[in-house]
């Protein structure tokens, strides 16, 4: 005599992986939309936390020399003892910052003496495409909520 085993199927219901499915596609919808604009303010807190770093070093440097470097020996001062006028007779040894990184959107910082909207201007111009000047991130506008 043969004797039948009923085996159990042991998947899932179509009808289950559709509820899981829309369960996931709300879960989707709720938090994306949060998530994807978070980056972007990331950045920009990068950027004035970077901002407020280069001033101070800048004021250091002021400090030492009675002094702001000039336009054209720019932020590379900070690193490399300028050899132009005019010239520090009181640079520390070692620099002000280790390195000059590029903003979070993969561009140098820029510095102005005189600046246009303090005595120096340290700024990044902010996330390409938008060029105007509520874009860019300066030692003038770094309290200031984007």
């Amino acid at each position: 005599m043969k004797i039948k085993l009923k085996r159990k199927s042991h998947g899932f219901t179509l009808i289950e992986v559709m509820v899981v499915v829309v369960i996931l596609g709300i879960l989707a919808a709720i938090i994306v939309p949060n998530v994807i604009g978070r980056a972007d303010d990331a950045k920009i807190v990068k950027a004035k936390q970077d901002v407020m770093a280069l001033e101070n070093a800048l004021e250091m440097y002021r400090l030492d020399n009675g002094f702001y470097p000039s336009t054209d020996q720019g932020l590379q001062a900070l690193i490399k003892k300028p050899e132009s006028e005019p010239r520090p007779a009181s640079w520390r040894e070692g620099g002000y910052v280790k390195q000059l990184r590029d903003d979070p959107w993969g561009h140098s910082y820029q510095y102005l003496n005189p600046g246009s909207h303090k005595e120096i201007d340290v700024f990044s111009a902010g996330k390409p495409g938008k060029n105007d000047e509520s874009n860019v991130i300066g030692n003038w506008n770094t309290d200031e909520k984007k």
